[in-house]
């Protein structure tokens, strides 16, 4: 499934690239969130979430995990609201730490007017934590690079990432995911006046950005169409040397190519998206009672999929002007 009507964009002017590039300077600190302003606005493809059964393994436990592959990557464990050592963890502690991107329009970014960080992702999360916290919650938000996202679950230093973070098997042997909250695709993003029409060969003997450890960089690695690769640690670094005429052509999530040309009009998206990716929520690999618990609050979020759902809200306020055309949020798939 992916997120269609893409190409007849809105060039939306929102806060300027040298703003932004200011605000990637500070990206290594944390920074807590009130958890009230925005919380609880959600993501969807609309139709009605199936009922939810509750699984019949004590909290924390897992069944034995099927094989991944491409086809059934996206499935999660099913939703519980059963308290294991994970959220009992996080409870304690009295604040859940997020890793979020802090640089991407839309999604998760420093609002200049405000200075607070605001986007899609970041109401998930602020979601996330109060029905963990209750309504009060403190939301700690660390800003973490993207190639820096599975090594940050795996040393603890995050209970979870929420930061447009794809579902694979490559990252699921590492790291746990929930089910997918948004459906996007590989894409390039290149001036309006250039001449590289898509992901193919028009891309030979160009400069091509991507970043490290991103699933743009694993496309680019696997088929280069001839491009010189460009590797940088945020996306939005990508942009930069765009505008800068130091890269030609970014590749990157659809989802994230629709925020960079809101932000600059003078680029656009090249041809379709040539992949299908899910966004999951990425946590430790032994949390499984926390997965579960993120997987309840995804089906609350996404509600009947209907206009007045939680994820349709968040979708109409952060993603509607730059990706019209999405229905509602993408169906949860259980491995159990």
């Amino acid at each position: 499934m992916r997120a269609r009507g893409l190409m007849n964009l809105r060039a939306v002017l929102a806060p300027v690239a040298a703003g932004m590039c200011a605000m990637a300077a500070a990206a290594a600190v944390l920074v807590p969130a009130l958890g009230g302003d925005a919380a609880g606005e959600g993501a969807g493809r609309g139709r009605a979430s199936p009922p939810v059964t509750h699984h019949a393994y004590p909290p924390g436990a897992a069944p034995a995990a099927a094989t991944c592959t491409e086809r059934n990557a996206a499935e999660s464990l099913r939703p519980s609201s059963d308290e294991g050592a994970s959220v009992t963890r996080i409870k304690e502690k009295g604040q859940l730490v997020v890793g979020v991107d802090q640089n991407t329009y839309r999604w998760g970014y420093r609002d200049p007017a405000t200075g607070k960080l605001a986007g899609f992702d970041i109401d998930l999360a602020r979601a996330i934590a109060e029905d963990i916290l209750g309504p009060d919650a403190k939301v700690v938000f660390k800003a973490v690079p993207t190639n820096q996202r599975i090594p940050a679950l795996r040393k603890r230093s995050v209970d979870m990432v929420v930061r447009t973070m794809t579902i694979n098997c490559a990252r699921k042997r590492k790291v746990a995911f929930s089910t997918s909250y948004f459906q996007a695709g590989q894409q390039v993003l290149a001036p309006r006046s250039s001449k590289i029409t898509a992901f193919d060969d028009s891309l030979r003997g160009k400069r091509v950005c991507t970043a490290a450890g991103s699933t743009g960089e694993s496309a680019l690695t696997a088929q280069r169409h001839g491009a010189e690769v460009l590797t940088v640690p945020n996306q939005l670094d990508c942009l930069v040397r765009l505008q800068l005429g130091a890269a030609d052509a970014v590749v990157t999530d659809s989802a994230l190519a629709a925020a960079q040309a809101a932000q600059d009009p003078t680029v656009e998206l090249k041809g379709e998206p040539f992949t299908d990716e899910s966004y999951g929520v990425a946590m430790n690999k032994d949390d499984t009672d926390l997965v579960r618990r993120v997987n309840k609050v995804l089906d609350d979020y996404r509600g009947d999929g209907g206009p007045d759902s939680p994820w349709m809200r968040a979708y109409r306020t952060w993603l509607q002007a730059d990706m019209p055309g999405i229905s509602g949020p993408p169906s949860p798939g259980y491995s159990d």
